[in-house]
């Protein structure tokens, strides 16, 4: 597998063979990454400022098994077949050019949040050494530095993992040590909310919601897995440490302080040095970001265009718009169309799962295509019940405002899918299981 000295391509529009596959430890390092990091700590203090503990391990209990079922799942599909999200989805339900869509939602929405995470670590460092560089230009090196990370592929991104996460731990670890100096654990457990009260509902939707695109991407590193048994323990890893560790510890740590200020809370705790790290981890998530939305464009023109382009080259032009959108401020306003994915993308992971688990359409040509290590010749071009059943899922999920937004999303889409499918097959008589190329 390339990756060391020049733009990797890391199989992007082709299946990863079991040659290039990983150890365990390497991909589930580099999954928890994601989720080790600030973005998900200022979750943590969020749910902590307006929750008691045990109502903050409750919402993250819930929020984190519907995760957990829908990135193993996904998960099992992207290490079975070898493939992206983007690519998978192409025998999945959405066809030919309905893969090209994904691609471009996935694409937009992970740009933005690169941008996003991309603006608060070049705060970060701007703030660390005094104001010296200036907002614009910290932001122009932060965001290129992660590009080049990914550029060179999923090694790289390993490799940034195994500094930022442990340094992360490290330093949340002793910020915990100096919180119970002045603090019991069963005093912090007992205490009351320091702020606004939060509803449960609300806080397992902020849980959910906010790792979502993380679950839907799942195959983007799964594939790289040896076995199923990788994938489970990859994604559980990423429940355990990332939303049940991170969160709880960020939960206690802002009924210690009585603020909802992530900075603070470190400041206050570990100094200068741990904000430095845990502003560091952000790359992490970002890199991530970047890489998941490189495969998604090169599917995109692999798909509608029939072209093949390197993943190195995609990253570099999206990396850069991404950067040049942090500098500019424009992601200040980007934060509501993000809420608006949070809806749009998870029925994605709905349909996939119905199509690929439970009707099975295209599971003999992937099967026999396998073998070979080869995508299949042929998928069918756009498929209408998926776009239907699509709309259908974000439009509960953006109008209905009772249970979790995301989880409904996904959920009547994939109902919807299932039923629509099974009608289409009646009214043509197909044989189940059989592909109905539209």
């Amino acid at each position: 597998m390339s990756g060391s000295g020049k733009m990797a391509d890391d199989f992007s529009i082709t299946r990863v063979p079991e040659s290039a596959r990983l150890p365990m430890w390497e991909i589930m390092l580099i999954r928890t990454g994601g989720l080790i990091a600030l973005s998900q700590f200022m979750l943590g203090a969020a749910l902590g400022y307006g929750l008691t503990f045990w109502q903050a391990f409750w919402a993250t209990m819930l929020g984190s098994v519907l995760l957990e079922l829908v990135s193993l799942f996904l998960g099992l599909a992207g290490v079975r077949e070898g493939l992206s999200t983007s690519l998978l989805a192409r025998w999945t339900g959405f066809g030919k050019y309905g893969s090209g869509a994904i691609g471009i939602v996935i694409a937009i929405g992970l740009v933005g949040w690169f941008g996003i995470q991309n603006s608060v670590f070049a705060k970060g460092v701007d703030s660390a050494l005094g104001g010296v560089l200036g907002f614009p230009l910290a932001a122009i090196i932060t965001g290129l530095g992660v590009t080049l990370i990914v550029i060179f592929g999923l090694k790289w991104l390993s490799w940034t993992a195994k500094i930022a996460v442990p340094g992360f731990l490290a330093v949340i670890s002793y910020g915990v040590y100096v919180v119970l100096q002045d603090h019991s654990i069963g005093e912090l457990i007992a205490s009351p909310p320091p702020g606004p009260v939060l509803s449960l509902g609300m806080a397992t939707t902020m849980v959910a919601g906010g790792f979502m695109m993380g679950a839907i991407i799942t195959p983007d590193l799964s594939r790289y897995c040896r076995s199923g048994k990788d994938v489970f323990w990859m994604t559980m890893s990423t429940v355990i440490f990332g939303e049940l560790g991170v969160n709880l510890i960020a939960v206690l740590m802002a009924h210690a302080i009585k603020s909802a200020d992530v900075v603070t809370i470190i400041l206050q705790t570990a100094g200068w040095f741990g904000a430095a790290v845990v502003i560091f981890s952000t790359i992490k998530i970002n890199d991530i970001n970047l890489y998941s939305a490189s495969l998604g464009i090169t599917g995109v023109i692999d798909s509608v265009l029939g072209k093949k382009v390197n993943r190195g080259l995609i990253t570099l032009i999206i990396g850069a718009i991404g950067t040049v959108l942090s500098v500019v401020g424009i992601l200040d306003k980007f934060v509501g169309f993000l809420m608006f994915l949070g809806v749009l993308i998870p029925p994605i992971g709905g349909i996939m799962i119905v199509d690929y688990f439970i009707l099975k359409r295209s599971r003999g040509i992937l099967d026999e295509s396998r073998k070979q290590n080869k995508l299949p010749e042929h998928s069918e071009k756009f498929n209408p019940i998926t776009l239907i059943s699509w709309a259908i899922g974000f439009f509960v999920g953006y109008l209905i405002e009772a249970g979790i937004p995301s989880v409904n999303s996904l959920l009547v889409s994939g109902i919807a899918y299932y039923i629509g499918m099974k009608m289409l097959s009646s009214i043509r008589k197909r044989k189940p299981g059989q592909e109905i190329n539209v």
